[in-house]
């Protein structure tokens, strides 16, 4: 009987639902495959705020958990399918894109993976600054994907 290889760790990568993201999945689940680790597919939701001294309302904060959860989950789908062929997790977390994955790296993950700009900032930008605060703070090595496009 055959042993299964033993997990090698877990690779936390940033989903936000931008393209450059998607190939940021795809990149962590080839080096899954490769080092049989677990994919954490992690996607961060703020808040929206209207002013100053203003809050979303008190009971919708599950909602909005819930809207980034099933988003998450679309863009899983879409780079993967129905059958993944690496275990792979979701979590969705309050707080910034880079506070939010640097939290996610910090509970023993053996890499972060981050695409190299998302949805904000500026279309000709070499590094977005959520890839470059994770570059600087991370405690773990991390892996900034270039679109193919680039």
């Amino acid at each position: 009987m055959a042993e299964e290889p033993a997990l090698e760790g877990k690779i936390v990568v940033g989903v936000d639902g931008s393209e450059q993201s998607r190939q940021a999945l795809r990149w962590a689940v080839r080096q899954a495959e490769l080092t049989h680790a677990v994919v954490e597919a992690v996607m961060a939701w703020e808040p929206p705020f209207s002013g100053w001294g203003s809050a979303v309302p008190v009971g919708e904060e599950t909602q909005l958990a819930e809207v980034a959860r099933r988003v998450l989950a679309e863009n899983v789908g879409k780079v993967v399918g129905s059958a993944p062929p690496v275990d792979i997790r979701l979590r969705v977390g309050e707080g910034t894109p880079a506070w939010v994955l640097l939290a996610a790296a910090k509970e023993q993950a053996s890499l972060l993976v981050v695409g190299h700009r998302g949805l904000g900032g500026f279309e000709g930008a070499l590094l977005g600054s959520v890839g470059q605060y994770c570059v600087q703070h991370a405690s773990c090595p991390v892996v900034v994907v270039r679109s193919s496009a680039d």
